[in-house]
């Protein structure tokens, strides 16, 4: 029996007790999706066989050589002779054994790196294949899945999936092959001394068992406290200028230590139980390994057994020890990793986007005229937030969508930009139907400015360039004067080649702002969308960029999400939403002498 006890001593909270739902649909799906491998697979397959039978074989012959050996030094004493081994006698097995070994070797490596080339490779398509996928969702997709989630599947599953194909299933070839042909030999040499290591192993394996369920309790319990203690980390390190300001510091703390103290008594019993398991086991181990040794000896010494074959036998129980003790991780780490590839086809099978027109309409440069016709939509069919929609915009003229919070002010733009599919009714963009439009080349007549500003890791030159990569460092550097974002940016050591990252936390949020404005102004759209572009601004700078904007305005055609009346007061149409539904519109002036519910709102913010 082995000391190498690798799942006694296994941290439990990286072994996942995981089950498949779908087990066997699983495998023929991944069997399928590799079929360009299957070669490779087959000769995997021959390889484990090769190396499992010489690892076999080599105990065997061994004990040959070490009888050979034997009786040649007991034939050299007693004829008073020098022992000395020759190619003849000794000599050429010798050899043999060192070629079954070097080729026991050879398979052993090409198994694993073909193993390893085939994980990889898997991983690699499901990887290209889940990106893929990603950029074929549609948006509701994302409205109902955490981020987390997306992550985990894409990252965590994959790894933990090319991890059980690299080691656990090549260990659960070689160790079923193994374990039998280690078994099958010692049987062949001593019925007695077998039972006797079975019963042993059976001991070391409930026992390992019993503990090792105890263990993943308080290993959960663990990662728990764990979480729970990054959480309290992150919320205290994201809030401490609030905490400061409140003054809460101490109660911040004391929250922190409490759950570290949790922290520290659940880890010291984790650690305890699977840093006492690996004894426990040895001590059963080594008991019947003394055991055996006793039963062996004396049979040794009574002629039942030879010096090679007990030697041989000790071989092959080493051989099954560890493999057996291996097991229940080796299986557990497989059903984990079909369970994990069950997710990724969960996400591989998600309803995409609605296919593109076959013979698509274009529209290379709009005017910029928009037409809302019988437009009904809801997020689900049975939920219908938008009923009955109807506007028209002409080319060049302020659109302004105000309303409460909820009331689908951003629906009504996710439509535009066919971020979601109608269930009823028509969007046209001077005249042409936008589900008739590839959906690149509707947005390519789009501009939009979100509120919450995006900007990726790069320099500010490449973050406006984001809208028009191709564009020359002239036409960066206008759009940043026209945006009011050359200032600052020349006051930045590095200028344009700033390095902006980590959220880009070295700038200001009225700086993103300016700087995803800017963005807007270098891909000159024929239509802009403006959702509270200026919320996160001074009032100096807002004034400064309605003046850009004005100019930018000038000619397209373009809409503003607003909370500030204030800032529409020159819209040409504003559409006042309740409910997901338009129930006013009309210019400010028209819509104040109605004396409905937009003039309430307008008077309720000048009160």
């Amino acid at each position: 029996m082995s000391e190498n006890t690798n799942n006694a001593g296994m941290p439990v909270d990286d072994m996942e007790f995981e089950a498949p739902n779908h087990a066997w649909k699983t495998l023929k799906r991944s069997w399928l999706f590799v079929s360009n491998q299957h070669k490779r697979l087959a000769v995997v397959l021959v390889s484990v066989c090769f190396y499992t039978f010489l690892s076999i074989l080599a105990p065997f012959y061994s004990a040959h050589i070490v009888d050979l050996v034997w009786s040649n030094i007991k034939e050299a004493m007693s004829n008073g002779t020098a022992f000395s081994i020759t190619w003849m006698s000794g000599g050429r097995d010798i050899f043999f054994l060192l070629l079954i070994y070097l080729a026991t070797a050879l398979f052993y490596t090409l198994q694993s790196l073909l193993m390893a080339s085939f994980a990889e490779t898997l991983s690699l398509r499901l990887r290209t294949e889940i990106s893929r996928k990603l950029n074929r969702l549609p948006l509701s997709f994302f409205d109902r899945t955490k981020t987390g989630a997306i992550l985990s599947r894409t990252v965590n599953d994959l790894d933990k999936t090319s991890e059980a194909l690299q080691t656990g299933m090549l260990k659960l070839f070689t160790s079923v092959g193994m374990v039998i042909g280690s078994l099958i030999m010692m049987f062949r040499f001593s019925v007695m001394l077998t039972v006797i290591f079975l019963v042993f192993t059976g001991i070391s394996l409930g026992t390992t068992k019993l503990v090792a369920a105890k263990t993943l309790k308080a290993a959960l319990k663990r990662q728990q406290c764990v979480s729970n203690v990054t959480t309290h980390i992150e919320e205290a390190y994201s809030g401490r200028t609030i905490i400061k300001a409140f003054n809460q510091e101490e109660n911040s703390a004391q929250t922190i230590h409490k759950a570290s103290e949790e922290l520290a008594e659940a880890t010291q019993k984790a650690d305890f139980m699977m840093n006492a398991i690996n004894p426990a086991i040895r001590l059963i181990n080594r008991f019947g390994q003394v055991l055996l040794a006793v039963f062996a000896g004396k049979m040794l010494l009574d002629g039942a057994l030879t010096v090679g074959v007990f030697q041989a036998f000790f071989q092959y129980v080493n051989q099954s020890s560890e493999p057996l003790t291996e097991m229940a991780y080796m299986i557990n780490s497989m059903q984990s990793a079909l369970a994990s590839l069950e997710r990724i086809y969960e996400l591989l099978d998600e309803e995409e986007l609605s296919d593109e027109p076959a013979l698509p309409l274009a529209v290379d440069r709009a005017e910029g005229a928009v037409e809302f016709r019988n437009v009904r939509f809801g997020y689900t069919p049975d939920n219908i937030l938008m009923k009955n929609i109807n506007f028209s915009v002409k080319p060049g003229q302020k659109v302004a969508i105000v309303g409460s919070t909820g009331a689908g002010k951003t629906t009504l733009i996710n439509l535009l930009m066919r971020f979601y599919d109608l269930n009823q009714g028509q969007i046209l963009l001077d005249g042409t139907d936008t589900t008739g439009m590839t959906r690149s080349n509707l947005r390519s007549n789009f501009g939009m400015v979100l509120q919450d500003t995006w900007l990726f890791g790069g320099t500010i030159a490449e973050n406006i360039a984001y809208s028009k990569p191709n564009a020359t460092r002239e036409e960066i550097v206008a759009a940043a004067k026209a945006a009011r974002v050359d200032f600052f940016v020349r006051t930045m050591s590095q200028g344009y080649d700033t390095m902006l990252s980590n959220d880009a936390e070295n700038i200001s949020i009225g700086q993103r702002q300016l700087l995803t404005i800017a963005r807007v102004f270098l891909c000159d759209p024929a239509v802009i969308i403006l959702d509270e572009a200026t919320s996160s601004v001074d009032t100096r700078t807002e004034i400064e960029i309605g003046k850009a904007m004005k100019a930018l305005m000038k000619n397209r055609t373009s809409f503003v999400i607003a909370h500030r009346l204030s800032t529409i007061v020159d819209a040409d149409l504003i559409l006042f939403m309740q409910n997901g539904n338009i129930i006013e519109q009309g210019t400010h002036e028209t819509l104040l002498r109605a004396k409905g519910a937009y003039a309430d709102l307008y008077y309720s913010q000048f009160a």
